[in-house]
C-alpha cells in the first residue's frame, strides 16, 4: 500500500512541479503574457485527458501482465525526452499564432513524461483495488491532490527563488528518473501481489469476490456520464474565468493565479478525502449568497476598484463553487470497477472546460464574457441537482439563475456601451474609451486600457491633442532623457507602443523606432489615436517581442531606448535581465540613455534595474515625476529608471536637478535569462 500511495505522490508532485517550471522557460518568447499560462493549462488538461483514456482503455481491455509491459515499455521510452529544456527553434518570429506554437512547443518538449504521469493517479489506483479486494481506492485521489497542492505552492517559495531555470530542469529530470523506477516497481509488484489472473483481460476473468461486486454495480448512466463532465467542466471554467478576471480587472498582482489554483486543488482533496468534508444544504446556501455577490461585482466598482474586498470575494466564491462542483462529483462516484471511466469522465470535463476559456473565448468573444457565462451555468447545475428538493430550495435556486443572468448581462451592456472599440485576443482585451464630449468639453480625452492598467491616452482637443499625457509628461524621465538628448537629429527606440505617445517628442529629421508584441495595439493606436501621424518624426512600428527583433536587428545606434512593459500583470522578465541589457547596449550610442519604466503598484524594480546596471559597470538614477503637485490633470506620476554608459547625459542639468539614487538591494541575485524573483520584489 505504502508503495503505491509513494508512486501516487511523487508523480503527482511532479505533474504540478512541470507546470510552472515549463511555464516560466518560454514565457520571455511570448512576451510574457499572462495568457501564456493559461494556454499552458489547456496543454496540460489536454493531456491528462489522453493520460485517462490511455489508462481507462488499458485497464478494461488488456490482461494486468499486458497492461504493465507496455506501461514500463512507454516509460523507458519516456526517458529519451530528456532534460526538459524547450529548443530555441520555437522561439517565434512574430506573427503565427502564439497559441498554436505553444501547444506545439509543450508536445515536443514534456509531451511523453506529462502524459505518463497523468496516468498514475487512475491507473495506480486500479493497481491497488486489484492487488487489495477490499479497499477503496478513492482516497488516493485526494493523496495525489495534495501533492499537486505542495508542488505548486512550493516553487514560487522554495524553488524560484533560488535555482535558476537550467538546474529546474536537469532536477526535475533527475526526479522523472526516479519517478520511472518507482513507478516500475510498482507495476511488477501489482503482477505479482494480484488477485487477478495476470494474462486474462478483465472482462474475461475475475475472481469470485470482484465478480460479486460487479453484478450487483450498476454501469453508469448516460445521465450521470453527462453529470461528471458537466460538474467537472464548470470547476475548470470558473477556475481560469476567475483567475483572468482578478489578473486582468481587478489587481495586477503576479503570482494571483496561485492562490485560485491551490484552492481548486483543495477543495478535491477535501471532497475526496473519507472523511467527507461536504455538506450539500450549508455550502449550496452560501454559495447562492457569494454567487450573486459576484455576479453584482462584476459591474460593481465598489467591488472591483476595492482590492480588499474582491480578492478575498472571488477567491472565496471560486472555493465554495468548486466544492459545490467536487462535492456533488463525489456523490456520483461509482463503484472502483468503473473508477477509470469516472476519471476519464472528470478529465474530459477539464479538458473541455480549459478550451473553452483558453482557446474559444479569446476567438469568439470582444471581452471577458466567460466569466459571466460560467456564473450562469453553475447556477443552472445547481438548479438541476435540487430539482428534486422541497418547494423553497426550487425558489431560491431560480432565483439565482435568474439574478446571476441578469447581472451578467448589465456587465456586458455597460462594458460595451461605453467603449468606442473592444477588441481581445491572445493577449488580453483592450478598450478605447472617450471621456468628455469633444464638441463640449476641451478636457475631453480618449484612453486605451488593458483591464486596469492605462495603457496611454490622448486629449481630444485638437490644438492640443499632441501634448504628451499619462507617464510621459516633459518632467518625467524619459521627457527629460529625450529633450536632453543631442541637438541634432534623434533616434529613439521605444518598448511597448501604447497609444504612441511618445511620438509626440519627434522633431523633423528625428527617427522613433516603435517595437509591440500585441497586432490589435497597433491597429488602434494607428486608426483611434493620431499620435503617430501627426509627429514630426519619421515612425516606424515593428511587430513582434521587442527582444526577439533587437537580437535580430543590425545595431539601430539610439539615442533613447524606453523599455515600458512592466506596468501590467504581465511582466516580460526577459527585457530586465543581464543578458537583455546587453542586446540593448549593442544598439546605444556611447553616451546613449536607456529609460526603464517601472512604475508598478504591486513590484519593486528599481533595485532590480540598479543591480544589473551596477554588474556592468553602467550609471544608473531614477526621476520620480509627480504632476498630482500641478494642475495639469492629464498627467500621472511616475518613475523612470536613466542607465547609460557614462555620466555625461545623466549630469545634465535638468535631469540632475531631479534624478535620486536607486535604492540598491545588494542582497538581492542578479537578474538572468536562467533567474529571477518575482516574489522577492512584491511590494
Amino acid at each position: 500500500m505504502y508503495l503505491y500511495a509513494a508512486t501516487i505522490f511523487f508523480s503527482a508532485f511532479l505533474l504540478f512541479l512541470v507546470q510552472p517550471l515549463i511555464a516560466k522557460q518560454i514565457l520571455p518568447w511570448f512576451g510574457g503574457s499572462s495568457a501564456v499560462w493559461t494556454t499552458c493549462l489547456v496543454f496540460f488538461q489536454s493531456v491528462l485527458l489522453a493520460g485517462y483514456a490511455y489508462t481507462d482503455w488499458t485497464t478494461r481491455r488488456l490482461a494486468p501482465k499486458k497492461q504493465a509491459w507496455l506501461h514500463i515499455g512507454l516509460l523507458v521510452a519516456s526517458l529519451a525526452v530528456l532534460p526538459i529544456i524547450a529548443d530555441v527553434a520555437w522561439k517565434p518570429s512574430g506573427d503565427e499564432d502564439p497559441a498554436l506554437r505553444i501547444l506545439g512547443l509543450l508536445l515536443v518538449t514534456i509531451g511523453l513524461p506529462y502524459l505518463l504521469l497523468s496516468t498514475t493517479g487512475p491507473l495506480v489506483q486500479a493497481w491497488f483495488a486489484r492487488t487489495f479486494s477490499n479497499a477503496v481506492p478513492y482516497r488516493l485521489f485526494a493523496l495525489s491532490n495534495l501533492a499537486s497542492m505542495l508542488a505548486l505552492l512550493s516553487y514560487p517559495v522554495a524553488i524560484e527563488p533560488w535555482v535558476n531555470t537550467y538546474v529546474q530542469s536537469w532536477g526535475w529530470s533527475a526526479g522523472y528518473f526516479l519517478f520511472v523506477v518507482l513507478c516500475s516497481t510498482a507495476a511488477v509488484y501489482g503482477l505479482r501481489s494480484s488477485t487477478v489472473p495476470v494474462d486474462v483481460a478483465p472482462s474475461r476473468a475475475m475472481p469470485a469476490a470482484e465478480a460479486a461486486r460487479d453484478v450487483s454495480a450498476q454501469p453508469p448512466t448516460w445521465s450521470a456520464l453527462t453529470m461528471w463532465l458537466s460538474l467537472s467542466a464548470m470547476g475548470s471554467v470558473l477556475l481560469l474565468s476567475l483567475t483572468s478576471h482578478m489578473t486582468q480587472n481587478i489587481a495586477s498582482v503576479p503570482f494571483l493565479w496561485i492562490v485560485p489554483l491551490s484552492l481548486y486543488l483543495l477543495t478535491f482533496i477535501l471532497c475526496f478525502d473519507s472523511q467527507g468534508w461536504y455538506r450539500r444544504t450549508p455550502l449550496m446556501l452560501v454559495g447562492a449568497g457569494l454567487l450573486c455577490v459576484m455576479a453584482w461585482g462584476l459591474h460593481s466598482n465598489e467591488i472591483t476598484l476595492n482590492i480588499k474586498i474582491a480578492i478575498p470575494l472571488y477567491c472565496a466564491g471560486l472555493f465554495v463553487l468548486c466544492m459545490f462542483c467536487h462535492g456533488e462529483l463525489t456523490l456520483l462516484k461509482p463503484a472502483p470497477r468503473y473508477l477509470t471511466t469516472f476519471y476519464l469522465m472528470i478529465s474530459l470535463g477539464g479538458a473541455l472546460g480549459g478550451l473553452f476559456v483558453g482557446v474559444l473565448a479569446p476567438h469568439a468573444f470582444n471581452g471577458y464574457w466567460e466569466l459571466g457565462i460560467g456564473f450562469v451555468l453553475v447556477a443552472l447545475l445547481a438548479l438541476i441537482r435540487v430539482r428534486k428538493a422541497p418547494v423553497y430550495a426550487l425558489v431560491v435556486a431560480v432565483g439565482v439563475l435568474v439574478f446571476t443572468a441578469v447581472q451578467s448581462g448589465i456587465y456586458v451592456k455597460e462594458k460595451l456601451a461605453d467603449s468606442l472599440t473592444i477588441q481581445r485576443n491572445f493577449y488580453g482585451v483592450v478598450r478605447v474609451k472617450d471621456y468628455g464630449d469633444p464638441k463640449t468639453d476641451p478636457e475631453a480625452v480618449r484612453s486605451l486600457v488593458h483591464g486596469v492598467i492605462l495603457h496611454g491616452e490622448q486629449r481630444l482637443d485638437p490644438a492640443r491633442k499632441m501634448d504628451p499625457t499619462s507617464y510621459y509628461g516633459p518632467a518625467s524621465g524619459i521627457g527629460l532623457a529625450i529633450d536632453n538628448s543631442q541637438e541634432g537629429p534623434r533616434h529613439v527606440g521605444v518598448i511597448g507602443l501604447g497609444t504612441g505617445t511618445l511620438a509626440t517628442y519627434g522633431r523633423p529629421g528625428d527617427r522613433y523606432r516603435m517595437y509591440e508584441i500585441n497586432p490589435q495595439v497597433v491597429d488602434i493606436a494607428w486608426y483611434w489615436f493620431s499620435f503617430l501621424q501627426d509627429s514630426k518624426a519619421k515612425v516606424d512600428v515593428v511587430l513582434g517581442d521587442a527582444r526577439l527583433q533587437l537580437e535580430r536587428e543590425a545595431p539601430q545606434g539610439f539615442d533613447v531606448l524606453a523599455i515600458d512593459a512592466f506596468s501590467s500583470d504581465s511582466i516580460p522578465a526577459h527585457l530586465i535581465t543581464k543578458q537583455a541589457m546587453e542586446v540593448y547596449l549593442r544598439h546605444m550610442k556611447p553616451d546613449g540613455v536607456i529609460a526603464f519604466h517601472v512604475t508598478n503598484r504591486f513590484l519593486d524594480l528599481p533595485p532590480v534595474v540598479r543591480r544589473i546596471a551596477d554588474e556592468m559597470g553602467l550609471k544608473s538614477v531614477i526621476v520620480s515625476d509627480e504632476p498630482s503637485d500641478r494642475k495639469d490633470r492629464f498627467l500621472s506620476s511616475s518613475d523612470w529608471v536613466l542607465v547609460s554608459r557614462s555620466d555625461a547625459m545623466l549630469q545634465k542639468a535638468a535631469i540632475k536637478a531631479v534624478a535620486q539614487p536607486v535604492d540598491s538591494k545588494p542582497q538581492w541575485r542578479l537578474w538572468t535569462d536562467d533567474f529571477n524573483n518575482l516574489f522577492q520584489i512584491l511590494k
